[in-house]
């Protein structure tokens, strides 16, 4: 069983900054493929950041240019840095694979983002 655990969320004014941490354990503790997401009652859970079958670090438009996501091997983490936060940026956060047969859901970590 792989066990996904989110972290470091919290609440943070208009323009700060949070890295949230994805820590991957179990059976399967590679962190190949792993991304994150958000989701929050105005829309559906949405895949934010994530690599590229090449390597490249891919982001939904609204968040390109203030987020950058990376893999920590001391923690077995993928990590997400998120600068100038916006309140639309306000989400439940979840980490997963990016694509095929998902991990179990963590309990996510709650962003709060305040004008």
């Amino acid at each position: 069983q792989v066990q996904l655990v989110e972290s470091g969320g919290g609440s943070v004014q208009a323009g700060g900054s949070l890295r949230l941490s994805c820590e991957v354990s179990g059976s399967a503790s590679g962190l190949d493929g792993i991304g994150w997401y958000r989701q929050d009652p105005r829309r559906s859970r949405e895949l934010v950041a994530r690599w590229s079958i090449l390597g490249d670090p891919i982001f939904v438009e609204d968040v390109r240019g203030r987020f950058a996501i990376f893999k920590d091997h001391v923690k077995n983490s993928v990590d997400l840095q998120m600068n100038n936060l916006r309140p639309e940026d306000t989400a439940v956060y979840f980490c997963n694979r990016d694509s095929g047969v998902l991990y179990p859901w963590g309990r996510g970590t709650q962003v709060t983002v305040s004008s």
